[in-house]
């Protein structure tokens, strides 16, 4: 071959791996894998289950009809539904309810940034049916660790599918100690004499570094 061809050869080459190169990034953007870290999965939070639910049909025109806040919350950042396990802020030092305003707890108090702005959105969020006691399982694919787990629920007669979720609408009902690196932490949680729609907040603290999660899941106790 001339050394011509050499060069030919070798720019088409190149080219090649510069497009597989691409690819391989968007896909692993479009996924969250890059920036994975974790979530409540059951009760799915909201994040996770918009993804979990459509995250391999999120174009189909039926979420509208069928669960219109996932819709609502795709349209808005569909980045936002992708990156379900980056709900987290750094620095908060323990002070969560200063951190997060009032409506903006589901966002973890990141509204203002558009980023997970449509999780605060009223609503009636789809709903998990659940026993009024049950684990909570919270998947930590980055094994973070966990300093602890403080898990709320809504009030007996807060409708959240009316008005905006605020601190006040919340009763903390579990504080768990510290678990290892080991990417799943589970926690009993007793909701008590409730019925009906609530919702379950849990933050996560993380271990690795100041890193607060904070996740909604909508829940239905039977």
């Amino acid at each position: 071959m001339t050394s011509r061809g050499l060069r030919t050869a070798f720019g088409v080459f190149t080219s090649v791996l510069a497009v597989l190169a691409a690819t391989l990034v968007a896909l692993v953007g479009s996924t969250g894998v890059a920036g994975a870290h974790g979530s409540v999965t059951n009760p799915p939070s909201r994040n996770y289950g918009c993804w979990q639910r459509w995250g391999s049909d999120h174009l189909n025109p039926n979420m509208g009809q069928t669960d219109p806040m996932c819709a609502q919350a795709w349209k808005a950042d569909a980045n936002a539904m992708w990156n379900w396990n980056g709900l987290y802020r750094n620095g908060v030092g323990g002070n969560h309810q200063g951190a997060l305003p009032n409506g903006q707890l589901c966002s973890g108090g990141l509204a203002e940034s558009g980023r997970y702005r449509a999780l605060d959105a009223v609503g009636a969020w789809n709903a998990t049916n659940m026993p009024r006691q049950f684990t909570l399982r919270l998947d930590d694919s980055a094994r973070h660790g966990a300093d602890y787990l403080r898990i709320y629920i809504t009030r007996q007669g807060v409708n959240t599918a009316t008005q905006a979720l605020r601190w006040s609408d919340l009763e903390l009902v579990t504080t768990t100690g510290r678990y290892g690196t080991t990417g799943l932490y589970e926690a009993q949680v007793n909701a008590g004499s409730r019925t009906g729609r609530h919702v379950v907040f849990t933050i996560w603290q993380a271990s690795h570094m100041d890193q607060a999660y904070y996740l909604c899941s909508d829940v239905n106790f039977q």
